[in-house]
């Protein structure tokens, strides 16, 4: 824990941090799955022998951020985070459309994260490593709830993150742990999507799902894994069932694993303290 002098300062600047960190998860959120539909497309027209089309450079950094619906161009005060969504009341500035509340609430998830970060690790290589885990982690979460990808681009550097932080001795984790994690973590859904998919001939699950789940096994080791997957399995039944009483399931009923898995992570990470629990009056 963060010495008592510089707590507050530290946490709330951590906080800060995070919200930040957040305004740019949104920007990974929203892009990313589109710069890899481009990607597809280039190797697709390659592999055809087709021309490869002509677009304008499409990535992180470049076009500066603008409205979805209407192309207005946002001013640097309708990117603060938080703060600008209220501010315009959840509307563009120009076409006064909507503008998803996943956004304030993927910068004030960040921030609380990076502020438990501290509060738990202090401003410490271990805080920081943690701080990154979870800012991966929503950010998987996210991208897979609306587009059912989970980026290989964000996956496996977690994977190798989570590995390379065991060997540091930041996490906490063995590195052998770390390592039977990852391994574990993939073939526990690999096996389980081969054995669903002879039984009915359809997939049950992604890729994705199972190198998520291998960065899961190598940031908190083998021994984690059943509670995650107990709790993501449980959890994702029971958004399944309701979104099926409620009309909300998408086309073929299929419900993204990926948000759940993170779940389970992050419920991992904040079980594996005891201290947590007692701070919200409640015992292990």
């Amino acid at each position: 824990m963060m010495a008592d002098g510089a707590s507050g300062l530290a946490l709330a600047g951590a906080v800060l941090l995070g919200l930040v960190v957040g305004s740019f998860l949104n920007v990974v959120i929203h892009r990313l799955p589109r710069m890899l539909e481009r990607r597809w497309a280039q190797e697709d027209a390659l592999a055809a022998g087709r021309p490869v089309p002509d677009e304008a450079p499409f990535h992180l950094a470049f076009p500066p951020s603008t409205c979805p619906q209407c192309g207005h161009r946002l001013a640097p005060w309708e990117n603060i985070p938080v703060l600008s969504w209220l501010l315009l009341r959840g509307r563009c500035s120009a076409c006064r459309a909507p503008i998803p509340l996943h956004y304030p609430l993927v910068e004030i998830a960040t921030g609380a994260w990076f502020g438990y970060a501290a509060w738990r690790w202090g401003l410490t290589p271990a805080g920081a490593a943690w701080a990154a885990f979870g800012a991966t982690l929503l950010a998987l979460a996210v991208i897979d709830w609306h587009t059912t990808l989970l980026p290989d681009d964000l996956t496996l550097p977690l994977t190798w993150a989570g590995l390379i932080a065991s060997t540091l001795g930041w996490t906490g984790v063995a590195l052998a742990d770390a390592l039977w994690g990852a391994v574990a973590g993939y073939l526990s859904l690999w096996i389980v999507y081969q054995v669903f998919k002879r039984l009915t001939g359809r997939e049950g699950m992604g890729f994705g799902d199972f190198k998520l789940f291998a960065a899961l096994g190598a940031w908190l080791g083998w021994q984690a894994l059943i509670p995650v997957i107990l709790l993501a399995s449980i959890s994702g039944a029971g958004v399944g069932i309701f979104m099926k009483f409620t009309g909300g399931l998408r086309e073929g009923g299929y419900v993204p694993f990926g948000p759940f898995l993170a779940l389970g992570g992050f419920a991992a990470v904040a079980g594996l303290t005891p201290s947590f629990w007692r701070a919200l009056g409640l015992t292990l």
